[in-house]
């Protein structure tokens, strides 16, 4: 069994609109109704006097769900964990009409819960892999 990863950067993004909370909070409500995910309690928002960016996190049944915008950057950074599959769900669509997007950049990474027999033993330093490696 896998779960799975998104990583999704957008950028050009509208400002206000990255200083809008109650945008960002409909942006998971509408993520977690359309994926059939299922939030333990309330999520827990912050919005920073200074830029008006807002981070967020949503504890989820199925694992976790985040969100940092940074109105001064026109960016708005999301991650998604789910630990059972999930349908892809088009943030390339969906963003610019949400956020004003104007790139929208979506990594997945499976990640497997078993390590495959294959894996070689590697010295504690060496076990940090970058996205860039």
């Amino acid at each position: 069994m896998i779960g799975t990863e998104w990583i999704v950067d957008a950028y050009g993004c509208t400002p206000d609109r990255l200083r809008d909370l109650p945008a960002l909070q409909a942006l998971f409500a509408r993520l977690m109704r359309d994926l059939d995910l299922h939030a333990c309690g309330d999520g827990r928002w912050h919005q920073f006097p200074d830029s008006g960016g807002i981070t967020g996190i949503a504890v989820l049944t199925e694992s976790h769900l985040t969100c940092h915008s940074f109105p001064e950057y026109g960016t708005l950074c999301l991650n998604l964990f789910c630990c059972r599959p999930r349908p892809e769900w088009d943030f390339v669509e969906s963003l610019p009409s949400i956020v004003g997007a104007q790139t929208v950049n979506v990594r997945r990474l499976d990640r497997p819960y078993a390590a495959p027999p294959d894996l070689p033993s590697w010295p504690a330093a060496q076990q940090v892999l970058h996205a860039d490696d």
